[in-house]
């Protein structure tokens, strides 16, 4: 569950409610193809614009769609009582697992964030991938605090921001010392994605692999068989869509897709949140055909 590649599919939600329809299906579709794990309510599944009841309704719809693929269940919030409260949902709901990132407004210390990941281990039996994302949360790990959350119970994973490919050995190298050998190192940044597992990271968690998993796939299978010049071939060819990820953010890139793609109406992302304008629009359509990403 903590190695290869772990697809995160958009929540589609609008003013009325989450889409339980389309969310089923784009979870299922990715239990087809044969990801490692789904995750549900990260990032991409906009966790943080929902309810606790929309949230546990979209964990139980996410395990049942699943099958015999494991689910990862975000749990972040801003308080720690908030915190148990999803995660107590997750572990209702038959989740595998859980993801947590240190959501803040007031800005944390270490101490704090070392607190709430404590407090939740204590009180939750299931394992727990820490996700470090400081370009979201505003919250930045150092080694030490990943060294002192990592040697908590049931800690499984630790979810990092992507690295360029030259740094990634070093920086995973780095990591890999002061964690104990059971909890593995997955990134993010999708551009970033193939340097990294060729650099050593043992899983992707991956906001493309939740829309497109066997153009993921791909990438993931050629860095398991060590071949890196097929790794980086299949992600340098998506180029154009990596582009899009950074000019526009992945979710609105992700959202609009799936739209053409049929598989969600529009909109689908809870305001204040907007789709792509027209003209980005344009440009990902034409993207998605000439890179033959079809349904």
């Amino acid at each position: 569950m903590f190695t290869g590649l772990s697809a995160f599919p958009l929540t589609p939600t609008d003013e009325n409610g989450i889409d339980e329809h389309a969310f089923v299906g784009l979870v299922a579709r990715l239990a087809a193809a044969g990801v490692a794990s789904i995750g549900a309510l990260g990032s991409t599944g906009g966790y943080a614009y929902l309810s606790r009841e929309q949230r546990a309704l979209t964990a139980r719809e996410a395990v049942a769609a699943a099958g015999t693929t494991p689910v990862i269940v975000g749990i972040g919030a801003l308080r720690t009582r908030q915190v148990l409260d999803h995660a107590a949902d997750a572990h209702e709901a038959g989740a595998a697992a859980v993801l947590l990132a240190p959501m803040s407004y007031q800005p944390l210390t270490d101490d704090e964030v070392f607190g709430l990941y404590r407090t939740v281990t204590a009180e939750s039996t299931i394992p727990l991938v820490v996700y470090d994302n400081p370009g979201t949360t505003h919250v930045t790990f150092s080694d030490e605090l990943h060294g002192r959350i990592a040697a908590l119970p049931n800690i499984g994973s630790i979810k990092i921001p992507g690295v360029a490919a030259a740094a990634a050995p070093a920086r995973i190298a780095a990591l890999r010392a002061v964690i104990p050998a059971h909890v593995t190192i997955g990134v993010s940044g999708d551009w970033l994605a193939a340097g990294g597992l060729l650099g050593g990271a043992d899983a992707w968690y991956s906001v493309l692999g939740g829309l497109f998993p066997e153009a993921a796939l791909a990438i993931t299978r050629a860095t398991q068989a060590s071949d890196s010049t097929a790794a980086r071939e299949a992600s340098n060819r998506l180029e154009p869509l990596w582009a899009l990820f950074q000019r526009y953010g992945s979710l609105r890139v992700m959202s609009a897709a799936a739209e053409t793609l049929g598989l969600v109406h529009s909109p689908n992302l809870p305001l204040p949140l907007l789709g792509l304008d027209p003209a980005g629009r344009s440009e990902l359509e034409a993207t998605l055909l000439r890179l033959g990403l079809g349904a």
